[in-house]
């Protein structure tokens, strides 16, 4: 119980700052596979502010929808700061929003580009910056996607809180 009033905090906290002040928002996903799409849109009024999200789960719909060069995922991973950033920032010009926020990971249950299960790397973009941050989770495949996307809420709010 706690857990879901927890989440619904955060969903509530992120529809109040963006409706409030009249910000957009667009999320680009991997490992997350849409839920933090989802989070935004399970209140009602999500509309005012998410304009829309992509799911580039593959290596080839990173490229193809988002654009990412397959130099840099051959140079650093989809697994990487430098591909979720890259991610948001994207996002954020093709569906032409205030902020982007990006998710990518390795949720397990094996190794992925020989980096650890549970290896995630959050990034917000916007307001003319892009933040990032590289978090390890600890739970099974399941409690890691979860986490991975409330999280990324959670960065989403700091950064455009501070912004």
């Amino acid at each position: 119980m706690r857990e879901e009033t927890d989440r619904n905090a955060i969903i509530g906290s992120v529809h109040a700052l963006f409706s409030g002040k009249g910000l957009t928002l667009s999320a680009a996903e991997s490992c997350t596979g849409g839920l933090v799409c989802h989070y935004l849109t399970v209140l009602p009024g999500a509309s005012i502010f998410f304009r829309g999200g992509l799911v580039t789960y593959s290596n080839e719909t990173k490229i193809w929808l988002l654009g990412i060069s397959p130099a840099l995922i051959e140079r650093h991973g989809v697994v990487s700061e430098e591909t979720v950033r890259v991610m948001a920032e994207k996002a954020r010009d093709l569906v032409q929003t205030d902020y982007s926020v990006a998710t990518t990971g390795n949720l397990g249950p094996g190794t992925l580009e020989g980096k650890e299960r549970g290896l995630v790397y959050l990034a917000v973009s916007g307001r003319g910056a892009t933040f990032s941050k590289r978090v390890v989770l600890t739970g099974n495949r399941a409690e890691n996607r979860e986490e991975a996307a409330l999280l990324a809420l959670r960065f989403l709010l700091a950064t455009a809180e501070s912004g």
